[in-house]
């Protein structure tokens, strides 16, 4: 949700605003320059085709393959995040442990060895809260790049100047011309749409008011699947789950606030980015769920049902292997406690005295 407020109410660069200094949008500027590049590219293709210059459905796909290019990239650190999110989960319970056991010790040495005892616990499981934030972290100056450079296209047209990188003067001038629906301008957003109500404005608003709603479905969706499938029982006694909790139905406040100020474009960006979130979630949920979880039971049912199982390594095995497997870690365990020396009861003076005096 910070994200969305921040790009609701950071202002834009304007092109006429004399030259100003404005050190966001140096920061920014590679960003944005990968941003049209992507979108040139695709554009370029899809024109290719012999699809029209300045047609919204050309501009529309472009920014669904600008969503595809970025997504595909982050991927890998999709899976770091699903992983580690699941990590935070389950030791959620040790880490409240932890705070308990210096609960009201605000001296210099018990914050070090509380800061120790739990960095040791992150370390053990290998994950950090900060690791659960990559994709978004990575998504995060891309998206903010794509908001501008969309926020930009009216004030550069206007100017008769291209963006930062390939999309030149022609270009901003074809994606400003674009329509969707033949009605809709993919630079528009919802405030501007109800304050200059443009030609067709009412079927403009209608098609904003859809895709933030589907949005915020998405996204909702989305946070859904890992709180109501992918935890274990013991993640879900935890305070991080209750904060999952809460941001689900506390993050489409967000998105509403932030939808009246994203033009089209950026809108339709964010849902595809969100169509494509959910389709990952449910292909990690339903092939890497956490142990002990309602899809990780789900799983071992659909791999009971084709005769396989998980073997203590994680991999798929025959169902013959699985349990050759499990009949040797249970000899081995029943060897080890024959083994283990016996532990005797401590004896009391009165029997040791007696016992030596024998």
């Amino acid at each position: 949700m910070g994200l969305d407020l921040l790009l609701a109410s950071t202002p834009s660069p304007a092109a006429g605003n004399g030259g100003g200094f404005d050190l966001f949008s140096i920061l920014l500027w590679p960003f944005k320059w990968i941003v049209e590049a992507i979108l040139v590219a695709w554009h370029w293709l899809f024109t290719a085709f012999g699809m029209a210059p300045n047609a919204g459905l050309t501009w529309v796909l472009s920014i669904v393959g600008l969503v595809i290019v970025i997504r595909a990239a982050v991927f890998p650190l999709f899976v770091k995040q699903i992983k580690s999110q699941r990590k935070m989960m389950e030791i959620a319970p040790q880490l409240k442990k932890v705070q308990e056991k210096y609960k009201g010790k605000r001296d210099q040495l018990s914050r070090e060895a509380m800061s120790r005892e739990t960095m040791a616990l992150y370390k053990k499981h290998g994950t950090t809260p900060v690791s659960s934030c990559l994709p978004m972290l990575v998504q995060m100056p891309f998206l903010l790049g794509m908001f501008y450079t969309l926020r930009d296209v009216g004030d550069h047209a206007k100017h008769g100047i291209g963006g930062v990188g390939l999309l030149h003067a022609d270009l901003t001038k074809q994606f400003y011309d674009a329509t969707l629906f033949g009605v809709a301008p993919l630079h528009i957003d919802l405030r501007t749409a109800l304050e200059t109500k443009p030609a067709g404005w009412e079927v403009t608003v209608t098609i904003l008011v859809v895709l933030v709603i589907l949005m915020i479905v998405s996204q909702f969706y989305t946070q859904l699947q890992i709180i109501s499938k992918n935890l274990s029982p013991e993640a879900k006694t935890g305070q991080a789950y209750q904060m999952q909790k809460i941001m689900l139905y506390v993050l489409p406040l967000g998105f509403i606030f932030s939808g009246v100020f994203f033009p089209l474009g950026v809108v339709l960006y964010w849902f595809v980015s969100n169509l494509w979130t959910m389709g990952q979630q449910f292909l990690v949920i339903r092939e890497m769920p956490t142990p002990g979880s309602d899809a990780a039971r789900a799983r071992e049912e659909r791999l009971a049902r084709r005769g396989k199982a998980i073997n203590a390594e994680g991999k798929i095995v025959p169902i013959a292997v699985y349990e050759a497997e499990q009949q040797r870690l249970l000899e081995e365990a029943e060897r080890a406690k024959e083994q283990a020396p016996k532990r005797e009861q401590p004896m009391s003076k009165k029997r040791a005295k007696k016992k030596g005096s024998n």
